[in-house]
C-alpha cells in the first residue's frame, strides 16, 4: 500500500503547462504527495518548452495528435489513451486544468473509471455555447461531473453554486499569476527596440474569430500601424487559418512584428515591455494586469469579466473601427490608460498552487 497519495496532473496544451506547472511543483515538494505527470501531446510543439521551462518533466507522454484531426476525432482518441493511462497510473486524484479538450477527454475518462478528479480554473462562464468554442462546452461538461472546484474567483464560484455545485468548492486565486512572477524574477528584460515608440503587443488565435472577426482584427492593426509612433509585435499562431491571414496581410508592414510563438519566458518578457495587450486570448486577460498592462479583449464575451469589472480589461470585439478607437485612447488620454493599469489584479496574488495542494491534502485525508 503506498504511503504517500497519488496525484496525476494531465496536460495538453501550452497554457495548461504554464497554469499547471506551479501546482505540480507545489506538489512535488510536498512529502505527502506521489506527484506525477501525464501529457497527452494535444499541442506538442508548444507544450515542450514550457515544462523545460518549469522544471516540470512528464512521467508519462501520449501521442494523440493526427494532421487534420477535427475535435470528434481528437477526443476520440484521448479517452482510449487516458483510459489506459489512468489503469497503469492507478492514482488517488486526477487534476487537469482549463477547458480544453484534453480536459473535458480527462473528466470524462476519470468518471468512468471513477477517479475523483479535480478543476483547476473551475466555473468559469460566457454562457453562450458558442463563444468560446467549444471551450464552453468543455468546461460546463468538466464542472458537471468533477469532484473537486478550484475556482480562481469568488465569481467563477458563484456560477458553480448557481448550477448547483456546492460540495468541494474553493477560491484558491489562478495559477497562472504563480507561473508569472516566478518567472518574471528569472528572466532578463531588455529594453523596448525602438526609444520613442508605444509598444503593443497582439496575439490572436480564437477560433471563432476565424473569418470575418480575424479580417477585423488584422485590419484594425494595419491601421494602427500607418499611426507612426506605435509598434506592433504580433506572434503568429501556428494554426494555418491563422497563420495564413495574418501573413497575408501584415507581412512587410514596417511597423509590425511578425513573430513565431514565444515561449513563456519570452512571453513573459513583452508583456513587461509593452504598453498595451490586444488580444482574444483568455490568459493574457489575467497575466497583463500583474504587470500593470491595460487589456483590451477583441471579443464579444468574455468568461473572465472579473478584468472588466475591476478596469484592467476592455471588451471591444473585433470591429476595426472599435479596436482603433480604444488604442487610441489608451495612447493619447494619460488618465484613461492610468486608470486600467493601476487597478489591482482580481484574478490572484501568487500562491494559488499551495491553497491547491492543501485542498487536495485535505480531500485524500477525509
Amino acid at each position: 500500500m503506498r504511503a504517500q497519495k497519488r496525484i496525476l496532473s494531465v496536460i495538453g496544451t501550452r497554457p495548461e503547462a504554464i497554469k499547471m506547472a506551479p501546482v505540480v511543483r507545489a506538489l512535488r515538494e510536498a512529502s505527502w504527495a506521489d506527484a506525477r505527470v501525464l501529457t497527452t501531446g494535444q499541442h506538442q510543439e508548444l507544450l515542450d518548452a514550457q515544462l523545460t521551462f518549469f522544471g516540470v518533466t512528464p512521467d508519462r507522454a501520449l501521442d494523440v495528435m493526427r494532421p487534420g484531426q477535427g475535435l470528434a476525432a481528437l477526443t476520440a482518441t484521448l479517452l482510449p489513451a487516458l483510459d489506459g493511462a489512468l489503469a497503469a497510473e492507478r492514482p488517488d486524484l486526477v487534476l487537469a486544468q482549463g477547458d480544453t479538450t484534453t480536459v473535458l477527454a480527462t473528466a470524462l475518462a476519470c468518471c468512468y473509471r471513477r477517479v475523483a478528479f479535480g478543476h483547476v480554473e473551475a466555473g468559469l462562464r460566457t454562457g453562450d455555447l458558442h463563444a468560446p468554442f467549444p471551450e464552453e462546452a468543455n468546461r460546463l461538461v468538466a464542472d458537471r461531473i468533477a469532484t473537486l472546484y478550484f475556482a480562481p474567483t469568488e465569481q467563477a464560484a458563484d456560477n458553480l453554486r448557481r448550477e448547483g455545485i456546492t460540495a468541494q468548492v474553493f477560491v484558491t486565486g489562478n495559477p497562472v499569476i504563480d507561473a508569472l512572477l516566478w518567472a518574471r524574477e528569472r528572466i532578463d528584460n531588455e529594453a523596448a527596440s525602438c526609444a520613442g515608440k508605444r509598444r503593443v503587443l497582439v496575439t490572436t488565435h480564437r477560433r471563432e474569430n476565424i473569418g470575418d472577426g480575424l479580417a477585423g482584427i488584422l485590419q484594425a492593426v494595419r491601421q494602427l500601424a500607418a499611426r507612426g509612433d506605435v509598434e506592433l509585435l504580433l506572434p503568429v499562431h501556428p494554426n494555418p487559418e491563422v497563420c495564413d491571414a495574418v501573413r497575408r496581410e501584415l507581412s512587410g508592414l514596417d511597423a509590425v512584428e511578425l513573430s513565431a510563438p514565444l515561449d513563456y519566458p519570452g512571453m513573459v518578457r513583452e508583456l513587461d515591455r509593452c504598453d498595451l495587450v490586444l488580444t482574444d486570448s483568455g490568459g493574457l486577460q489575467e497575466e497583463a494586469p500583474s504587470l500593470g498592462k491595460p487589456v483590451l479583449v477583441m471579443r464579444d464575451v468574455t468568461e473572465r469579466p472579473e478584468g472588466v469589472a475591476a478596469g484592467t480589461a476592455r471588451l471591444v470585439g473585433t470591429d476595426p473601427a472599435a479596436i482603433v478607437a480604444a488604442v487610441f485612447e489608451l495612447l493619447d488620454d494619460e488618465t484613461a490608460y492610468r486608470a486600467m493599469s493601476t487597478t489591482r489584479n482580481p484574478y490572484g496574488d501568487g500562491r494559488a498552487a499551495g491553497r491547491i495542494a492543501a485542498h487536495c491534502r485535505a480531500f485524500l485525508d477525509a
